[in-house]
């Protein structure tokens, strides 16, 4: 198995292997904040890549909005779209080493990056990061693949992980994937109960 360090998805991006990239931001994972949130909402995106999402929210009028990648290379291009971004919210690190709290934590392809032995990781990470009430929502693939990346799953299997720590889950077919991924991916929305 390749180490998915930083080394290699530094290389994925100076290389321009990024198969996943769909080149703007995804319409449905903006509708749900957009919808749901409100606009003084702290929102992280983890793994944003070229964080056309941030983007798109930023120029919205959420500007409380972070960018996390392990690749400078991106978030150096999301500096140069939007030079107003303030340079606290492009975040160079791991997501396992960050600190922070949130409201929202955007799914957006970064859960089916990682090795599916640090699901388990990821789930707790999440939780550690949000605000009480907080959110972990977005899209998540929904097939079997484990030689990826992308790594993929089941709703069945995302659900017994995340209730493990969630108090409130929901997942789903999603009903408006972009067209490669139709029949491919599950909306899901877990929520971090105040104790």
């Amino acid at each position: 198995m390749v180490d998915l360090n930083q080394t290699y998805w530094t290389e994925r991006y100076s290389s321009n292997q990024t198969g996943w990239d769909i080149g703007e931001a995804n319409q449905y994972l903006i509708d749900i904040i957009v919808e749901s949130y409100s606009k003084d909402s702290k929102i992280l995106i983890p793994g944003a890549g070229n964080a056309y999402e941030v983007e798109a929210l930023y120029r919205l009028g959420y500007t409380n909005v972070y960018a996390l990648d392990w690749a400078k290379e991106p978030l150096i291009a999301l500096k140069k779209r939007i030079p107003e971004l303030p340079d606290n919210q492009l975040l160079h690190e791991s997501f396992f080493d960050h600190g922070g709290k949130y409201d929202v934590i955007l799914e957006q392809t970064f859960f089916c990056a990682i090795d599916p032995k640090l699901r388990k990781d990821y789930v707790n990470k999440t939780y550690g990061l949000l605000n009480d009430n907080g959110v972990v929502t977005g899209l998540l693939f929904d097939f079997e693949n484990l030689s990826g990346p992308p790594f993929g799953g089941s709703i069945w299997e995302y659900s017994r992980l995340f209730s493990q720590r969630f108090e409130k889950s929901l997942f789903h077919r999603s009903y408006d994937s972009i067209k490669p991924r139709e029949g491919r991916e599950c909306f899901f929305k877990v929520e971090k109960f105040r104790i």
